[in-house]
């Protein structure tokens, strides 16, 4: 064997033991497949909190999106300009438009899939309708921002949103950007074109990559599912029934653990996503207790009712939408207007299942055997309205207002009474006509025939 030989030999086996000696360098990655919303961010909150846990050298964004709520995608964008543990990678898996083109630009290298386009980031409606100067305006300043920060050209970076910027060699005068995957290679604003991760790791020579694919728990999927617009929707019916048949039937109870559990189900995970914040809860709740003031204490139907029910389609509409207080700029356009009608058609279809079903649900065995019927309190003299012939035509006096339902005194025992008459105020006079289903059908002292 010539020195030739033994010296590549010897270059040969030094590469080799080198290659098994690197240290393997961790990248944790997370796929974005869906619009920049609620969902998306959660993911990448914890994507971004389990790649610092893991102490990864590279955070991998695989995205395919077509936009999404600007709010989301600032979010995220903010995220990675800020995170300095970790080197960031967007690759671009066929489509980063309109949020997604956002935040591609805030990462540290972009990589391009084989026919991919970035891109198209003017702000739009849910129609697809291009917004007012304002919108566009805020876009293009994200836009020029991000792409300063990471060096890259934010004249390019406006053009995604601005049909006005020229840039001749890329697009035609009055028509938004969108780059090819070889285009934004072409300019430096992605690195390099590939056809998979393999390719990214190659060229930044990370020869051991250690890759950890972040996982979506079940605790994230239940969450996606109750924030969906249909189950908000139904999760605001069984809030309003229950809060309908507790005042309708007072003691029972079972309703108000409905409306309780519906109104956990609905504030928690919007919440947990940053959208509902405490003042938002806090309104609502003050609205449930003004109707419930309205109803038992203030006689009429005035002001406390009417802010009250502002107060909870306020509650809820606001919290499924991201704001700063009243301040809706980053909200998608359009998503406002959606909530409202989705609380207020919910509480309309509750309202009217409760008309065409409410009585009967309220006597029907079923909910019988799950509700407590009776509450006594020897102190206050007080008993369930239990069968008693002698109660019919007896005179009593109202001890709450009765609209229709309420609570009566009969010879200093307390009832559960409806009135026949519709409204009767506290304190009002009345007699039994009837007494059917445990319940005391009774009218004013005024109206009885002679």
């Amino acid at each position: 064997m010539n020195k030739f030989t033994k010296y590549i030999l010897g270059i040969l086996a030094i590469c080799f033991v080198s290659f098994f000696q690197a240290k393997a360098q961790t990248v944790y990655s997370v796929q974005i497949k869906e619009d920049i919303g609620p969902n998306a961010w959660r993911t990448m909150k914890n994507a971004i909190k389990q790649a610092k846990l893991s102490k990864s050298e590279y955070l991998l964004i695989d995205l395919n999106t077509f936009g999404g709520a600007l709010n989301f995608a600032d979010s995220i964008r903010s995220s990675l300009l800020n995170d300095n543990q970790f080197k960031t990678i967007v690759y671009v898996n066929n489509n980063a438009a309109s949020a997604g083109a956002l935040i591609s630009l805030a990462a540290d290298y972009i990589y391009m899939h084989s026919g991919a386009s970035l891109g198209a980031a003017s702000v739009v409606n849910q129609q697809g309708e291009v917004l007012p100067e304002k919108y566009q305006s805020y876009m293009r300043g994200l836009m020029r921002a991000t792409a300063e920060a990471k060096g890259r050209d934010p004249k390019v970076a406006e053009a995604f949103v601005d049909p006005a910027i020229s840039v001749p060699e890329l697009k035609e005068d009055g028509k938004l950007l969108t780059l090819t995957a070889s285009e934004a290679v072409k300019i430096g604003l992605a690195k390099k074109e590939v056809k998979s991760q393999v390719d990214i790791f190659s060229d930044l020579n990370i020869a051991k990559p250690d890759v950890q694919e972040h996982q979506i728990t079940w605790v994230d999927s239940l969450i996606a599912l109750l924030i969906n617009p249909l189950v908000s929707g139904l999760l605001i019916m069984g809030i309003i029934g229950g809060i309908y048949f507790e005042l309708q039937a007072p003691g029972i109870g079972f309703a108000l653990v409905v409306a309780l559990i519906c109104g956990a189900l609905f504030f928690a995970p919007l919440y947990l996503q940053g959208l509902a914040d405490n003042w938002e809860i806090a309104i609502f709740v003050l609205g449930v207790i003004l109707l419930v003031l309205e109803i038992f204490v203030i006689p009429g139907f005035g002001v406390a009712g009417i802010a009250g029910i502002i107060l909870v389609l306020c509650g809820l509409a606001f919290s499924m939408v991201a704001n700063d207080y009243f301040d809706f700029k980053l909200t998608q356009p359009g998503l406002l207007m959606n909530s409202f009608i989705i609380v207020i058609g919910a509480m309309i279809l509750t309202i009217v299942l409760m008309v065409i079903f409410g009585k009967n649900v309220l006597q029907s065995p079923t909910f019988k055997r799950l509700v407590l019927q009776d509450e006594q309190k020897a102190d206050e003299g007080y008993t369930s309205s239990v069968a008693k012939p002698n109660l019919i035509n007896k005179v009593g006096v109202t001890k709450t207002v009765l609209r229709p339902s309420g609570k009566i005194e009969i010879d200093n025992v307390w009832y559960d009474a409806v009135s026949l008459d519709s409204f009767i105020d506290v304190g009002e006079e009345i007699y039994v006509e009837k007494h059917e289903n445990y319940n005391l059908f009774v009218r004013k002292l005024s109206e009885r025939k002679a």
